[in-house]
């Protein structure tokens, strides 16, 4: 029973029961290195398609169109917050924390470049990568669908029997012709560079 006593005398003690009462926790303050989920400026998108490129996490952002007007959508679910696509973007459509403003005090931004790789063993030359190429479409409309184009300034083309990339620097990564393979037989990979001090060009 003492015990019980000394517990409750303790216990009962003004500043004890003041502090117990009025606890006070250090007020939550964000981190610098914290990043929000990426957010919309008002800047308008251009579909470059970078974002979606740089995201390491699939199924985070696509780049949709609404009405005319194209927009990246971030999905919460799978968005790691790493914000490599705030950084990517060229034009500065999105925005997370304080990336932007860190990035154009240190002047820093990312070069991308596709390279093609087609699996000829694979490859059935049926060019419905080569016809649903949004490039090629803007520069051969008239593309056979087949694939076949007498213009030289597409990305790719099935030419003399054989699936032949000519402009491989005017991918823009959005591997449209990926989807439209029936066989898996071409891949886009993206080859990104950061830069410091450097304009982008």
């Amino acid at each position: 029973m003492r015990s019980v006593f000394w517990y409750l005398r303790e216990f009962l003690r003004v500043p004890w029961i003041h502090a117990f009462l009025f606890a006070k926790t250090a007020p939550l303050l964000t981190p610098p290195y914290f990043r929000e989920y990426p957010s919309l400026t008002d800047v308008e998108c251009t579909h470059c398609f970078s974002c979606r490129m740089i995201c390491p996490a699939p199924g985070a952002i696509e780049v949709l169109q609404e009405g005319g007007a194209w927009h990246p959508v971030i999905h919460r679910g799978h968005c790691l917050r790493c914000g490599l696509c705030v950084e990517a973007c060229p034009e500065g459509v999105l925005s997370s924390g304080r990336i932007l403003r860190w990035q154009e005090e240190d002047r820093t931004s990312f070069h991308a470049t596709f390279h093609i790789a087609v699996d000829h063993t694979k490859c059935m030359r049926c060019g419905n990568c080569c016809v649903s190429c949004p490039v090629n479409k803007e520069q051969d409309p008239q593309m056979a669908s087949g694939g076949h184009s007498s213009n030289d300034e597409v990305i790719m083309k099935i030419a003399g029997g054989k699936h032949t990339v000519i402009h491989e620097d005017r991918c823009v990564g959005c591997r449209t012709c990926e989807g439209a393979c029936p066989n898996s037989a071409i891949q886009v990979a993206r080859i990104l560079e950061g830069l410091q001090g450097v304009a982008e060009g």
